[in-house]
């Protein structure tokens, strides 16, 4: 077996950047690498690859048995074209899209293929949608938005009941990937492939151009009704090419990945599995979750395949550390391949930063390189690339090719703009909503803000400083920079907050909104049984004084009042995705959090002082407590 390459020097194309001052104190930042050629569409890089490497496995996934199975490049094309002319024969078009309900599968892959390649809109949704809402009101927002042709659903007996509940909202037919769920009314995925029209779908697949809308992305909704954000096949291919560019060693070594992001979100559809398709390499589809009763699957999954790059969130990175910590033999095979560590959705605390770090030097004596990214589903997602090795986690890296960022001075942060042939046109359907998310240079308007590594030297890189709308000011006028201190304030509260919301707009003081990691804060309560209740866990003294001393620890590291909490509240709920408050890939909204749990603030605030509320002074800290 050759020598696997880890070296960034030689995995990476070398940072290259051009910086434009502007009169206003912002910047212009551009690659000087020029954007080279991309494909056409996506289903080129299909035909590519069938051509190629016709028995290179491609998509695979659990069967009934347990063991993998799933198609090469030759088997997908075949298919593909099969449930393409399906499609084409159901009368499915540009104004009739693909809806799709269901978690990552083969047969997913295939019908988001086969529609992409005869011109037809694939609106993959979030299956949480269907799966976890009590009211499936987004669901039918979306629904009613696209007004699907046909919808795909993985079985009737699980999406029976949202099926139902949007009924009357589309007249699309459903087609089921249960064959013993066919009926006069439902459509077998098998049924689909049976057409056989090479002269319809060839005429179809050379009509695309670059314009032509390959997929209907939705935003979580959080501030409102879901949007349906445009993709271009344009944004997808030059977003492959941003990525090849800056990833050479792709074309070297194409990439194996064990990945559950799903793929109604842009980072598992677009990121990922694009990045899959166009390099030539494999997927195996991850059926776990980062949630303890599924990530003894992805366990499973990771112990049977090596990757040889990595991609997950910080929620997830959190408990593969615990697992790889735990298991030799997991650690061994799952870094015996691996060259890139992937993290990206939201920053990843820099405990977890270190401890992959250590890992990996102790279990290959070298580093892996541990890089993230930023965007968002208007940009295809990738606007920037940490391609290179960063000195500390939230290093988003520099502009990839073809992207330009504007950063505009705003309050006390530099709010960043984006403009490229990336990004989204605008919102399918709603030319109001397009118009009010562009500036007047068509920079997007995407909400973030961002600050150099090192002022002096741009060429470091950038770090995402939150969002612009999150930030707030104390009562004493100081800004609170919630992005950098929610980050700050997980690694301080470790192991037992999974994730936390800042509170204290126009108050003297910072609180803290603690969503805890349930499992950990088991761990510290050595008296109560495996089966105590949630509500006596969350009370126990040692997880109480833990919190107490995370809110010391931040206090200690010095810095005014905008840089640590002075107090904190265990939410025993956890966040509702009806409400906006979390999205399906774990990423929490902190302004949903707090307009629905305003009452939860006010209790943290209130003046006469709540026994459930964790205060900084250590007269405090057991105060209600079992």
């Amino acid at each position: 077996m050759s020598r696997i390459e880890r070296d960034p020097s030689r995995l990476f194309a070398a940072p290259a950047l051009d910086t434009e001052r502007r009169a206003d104190g912002g910047f212009v930042l551009r690659s000087s690498r020029p954007l080279e050629t991309c494909a056409r569409c996506i289903g080129e890089h299909l035909e590519r690859w069938a051509r190629a490497a016709p028995e290179r496995l491609f998509l695979l996934e659990r069967s009934d048995d347990g063991a993998w199975a799933g198609v090469t490049y030759g088997q997908a094309r075949q298919q593909v074209r099969r449930v393409a002319a399906g499609l084409l024969a159901r009368g499915l078009s540009h104004e009739r899209p693909v809806a799709i309900l269901a978690d990552n599968s083969v047969e997913v892959g295939l019908l988001t293929l086969a529609a992409m390649h005869v011109g037809v809109p694939v609106a993959p949704v979030s299956p949480a949608y269907s799966l976890m809402s009590r009211d499936f009101a987004k669901l039918g927002q979306i629904l009613g938005l696209v007004d699907p042709g046909l919808i795909y659903v993985a079985d009737l007996q699980r999406f029976g009941p949202a099926l139902a509940a949007v009924r009357d909202l589309h007249s699309g037919s459903i087609v089921t990937g249960c064959a013993t769920d066919e009926g006069a009314d439902v459509i077998a995925f098998a049924r689909l492939a049976t057409e056989a029209d090479d002269a319809a779908v060839d005429r179809a697949y050379a009509a695309i151009t670059p314009e032509t809308v390959a997929k209907l992305l939705f935003t979580s909704g959080s501030t409102g009704e879901p949007k349906g954000v445009v993709n271009t096949q344009r944004m997808l291919c030059v977003n492959q090419q941003q990525i090849a560019q800056v990833w050479p060693f792709l074309a070297e070594t194409p990439p194996v990945i064990v990945d559950w992001l799903p793929w109604s979100h842009t980072f598992g559809g677009n990121h990922n599995f694009n990045l899959i398709v166009s390099s030539g390499g494999t997927l195996y589809v991850d059926e776990g979750r980062p949630v303890p009763p599924l990530f003894g699957r992805t366990v499973n999954n990771l112990c049977d395949v090596a990757p040889t790059v990595y991609f997950n969130v910080p929620r997830g990175y959190d408990m593969l550390v615990a697992a790889l910590r735990a298991d030799d033999q997991l650690r061994h095979h799952f870094f015996s391949r691996l060259q890139v560590i992937f993290y990206a959705a939201a920053a990843l605390p820099q405990h977890l930063w270190e401890a992959l770090d250590e890992l990996a030097r102790e279990t290959l004596g070298e580093p892996v390189v541990l890089v993230s990214a930023w965007g968002s589903t208007e940009t295809a997602p990738l606007s920037t690339s940490c391609h290179f090795q960063a000195d500390k986690s939230g290093v988003i890296g520099l502009p990839v090719p073809g992207c330009e960022l504007k950063l505009v001075p705003n309050g006390v942060k530099l709010e960043v703009r984006v403009r490229g042939p990336h990004v989204t046109p605008g919102y399918w359907r709603r030319p109001d909503l397009t118009a009010s998310h562009f500036d007047e240079e068509r920079f997007y308007l995407i909400g973030d803000a961002v600050r150099f590594v090192d002022p002096q030297c741009a060429e470091r890189g950038l770090v995402f400083d939150g969002r612009v709308s999150e930030d707030f000011k104390l009562d004493s006028g100081t800004w609170v920079n919630v992005g950098m201190l929610r980050v700050q304030a997980v690694e301080a509260l470790a192991p037992v907050a999974q994730d936390i919301v800042i509170a204290g707009q126009d108050r003297s003081e910072i609180g803290f909104l603690v969503f805890p990691n349930l499992p950990a804060c088991r761990s510290l309560c050595v008296d109560l049984g495996a089966d105590a209740p949630a509500t006596g866990v969350l009370a126990h003294a040692a997880v109480r004084t833990r919190i107490a001393e995370g809110l010391a620890t931040l206090r200690a590291r010095g810095g005014g009042t905008s840089s640590y909490g002075t107090r904190a509240l265990v939410l025993v709920e956890p966040p509702s995705i009806d409400a906006g408050e979390i999205t399906d890939k774990g990423y929490l909204n902190q302004r949903a959090v707090l307009a629905r749990r305003s009452a939860c603030v006010e209790q943290l605030y209130a003046t006469a002082g709540d026994p459930e509320v964790i205060l900084m002074q250590a007269t405090v800290i057991t105060a209600g407590a079992e």
